[in-house]
């Protein structure tokens, strides 16, 4: 039988478990304070292994690495890809309409007039000059079809159109025909007399030959909300159709003139390029618009067709050749990023009538 109390035992007993007196094969059992401070120490007394705090470093480091190249692949990619975008626009700035430029062989050249007749717009004087010209001195273009689908727009404009093509005919000794889509109004009709024959759709709309100028008056709205329009002037009719200030007789009767000056002119391009054709009535000049097979029983226009047809049988040259001068891919950006915003907005807010 053991004593506990007996010290000697005690002794002997701690003395035993220590691991200077263990055997060379015998393994001491760790104590709980040997586990903690192999946990925190930085490094396993049994294995030698690193620590969690050295793996989670190298983890680290590694991680920034693999970023910091992905960063290097990504701006790399950036820089080719915009390089690739310049090059791309350069070249279709250069190469813009040259490839129809070249052409020798017959066909049937085309230039388009779409959209609303203005300075600054696709269907402006400027560009569709420079299509004409481009059209008529290539040796391959046998004839100038105009196809027109346009609501109108500025006489002025027209004015240079139908002009330009009057004299380039007689240089070049080229037929232009006139080949209406949808609409063909008010100055695209002005520029499609013009032509030697205007070809329409029998639904297409034709005619609208005036003039307008229209606009504004808020006078009577201004004295309801309590507005005073102050205008101040050197010469007595500079305030002329301020849509802020009461229009006068004297200055209704002056605006009614210049129309009527300016529609006469209308009047004179159309009998002098229609002459004989045209079957005049008390409508005819009065504003109003017509279906393309209305059209061909008025004289205002010659026959049925479309672009296809005249190109086979009537220019005898199939193959058509588009000589419009469009906006290149770089301008298109420019109004993507904003431009074609502050310049509708400008529009929006000029006060003075336009004329039409």
């Amino acid at each position: 039988m053991t004593e506990p109390n007996n010290p000697d035992k005690t002794a002997e007993v701690s003395v035993s478990t220590t691991p200077e007196n263990l055997e060379p094969n015998q393994a001491a059992a760790p104590v709980h304070g040997e586990k903690y401070a192999t946990k925190i120490g930085g490094e396993d007394a049994a294995s030698g292994s690193p620590g969690w705090e050295r793996a989670t470093l190298e983890k680290l480091a590694f991680a920034s690495l693999t970023e910091q190249r992905l960063a290097r692949r990504w701006r790399t990619f950036i820089r080719l890809a915009w390089l690739a975008f310049f090059i791309i626009v350069a070249w279709l700035v250069i190469s813009q309409n040259g490839a129809s430029r070249a052409a020798l062989k017959p066909h049937t050249a085309v230039v388009e007039i779409k959209g609303e007749i203005a300075s600054g717009a696709d269907a402006s004087a400027d560009a569709i000059v420079a299509s004409l010209r481009d059209a008529f001195e290539d040796a391959g273009a046998q004839a100038v079809v105009l196809l027109i689908n346009s609501p109108g727009g500025s006489p002025v404009q027209a004015g240079i159109i139908n002009d330009e093509l009057h004299r380039l005919k007689a240089k070049h000794n080229k037929p232009v025909y006139a080949v209406v889509e949808e609409t063909c109004a008010s100055a695209a009709y002005y520029i499609a007399v013009a032509a030697d024959k205007i070809y329409v759709d029998k639904a297409s709309i034709v005619g609208s030959i005036g003039v307008l100028m229209d606009g504004f008056g808020f006078t009577g709205l201004m004295e309801k909300l309590g507005v005073e329009r102050r205008l101040m002037t050197a010469g007595e009719n500079k305030g002329f159709l301020d849509p802020f200030s009461p229009q006068t007789e004297k200055q209704r009767v002056f605006a009614q003139a210049m129309l009527n000056q300016i529609h006469q002119q209308f009047i004179d391009v159309v009998k002098a390029g229609r002459g004989t054709r045209l079957k005049e009535t008390p409508e005819t000049f009065s504003g109003l618009f017509w279906s393309g097979q209305q059209a061909i029983e008025l004289g205002l226009a010659d026959q049925f067709g479309n672009l296809d047809f005249v190109a086979r049988e009537v220019v005898k040259a199939e193959d058509i050749i588009d000589y419009t001068r469009r906006e290149n891919v770089a301008e298109r950006l420019v109004k993507r990023f904003g431009a074609s915003i502050g310049q509708g907005a400008v529009r929006a807010i000029q006060s003075t009538p336009t004329l039409r």
